[in-house]
């Protein structure tokens, strides 16, 4: 997992499950960072081959801590598997994704 600081933004990415394992992990390590100011995070998923319900979970806890600083957590290049995911428990229309 790396996340990088650039201004008032994470960036999030080498993650290739995101599961009970290791979401609250991630979830802790990006709330640590918003004492820093952070506002905005970019998940690149284009690595993330497994997501489970742990995984979303955490995914939308820090869309909400985004949204309660006016910021915003995009989901970057998901891969094929992660992008049915979003779709069928309909988080598509949650996070902003782009392709």
């Amino acid at each position: 997992m790396n996340i990088e600081t650039i201004e008032k933004q994470l960036k999030v990415s080498g993650i290739s499950e995101l599961s009970a394992l290791n979401a609250r992990e991630l979830k802790s390590e990006v709330i640590k960072k918003f004492d820093s100011g952070i506002v905005d995070i970019d998940f690149d998923a284009s690595e993330l081959s497994f997501i489970d319900s742990s995984g979303l979970g955490a995914l939308i806890s820090l869309q909400k801590a985004t949204s309660m600083r006016n910021g915003l957590l995009r989901i970057i290049r998901p891969s094929e598997q992660t992008q049915q995911i979003l779709e069928l428990t309909r988080l598509h229309r949650v996070f902003e994704i782009v392709a």
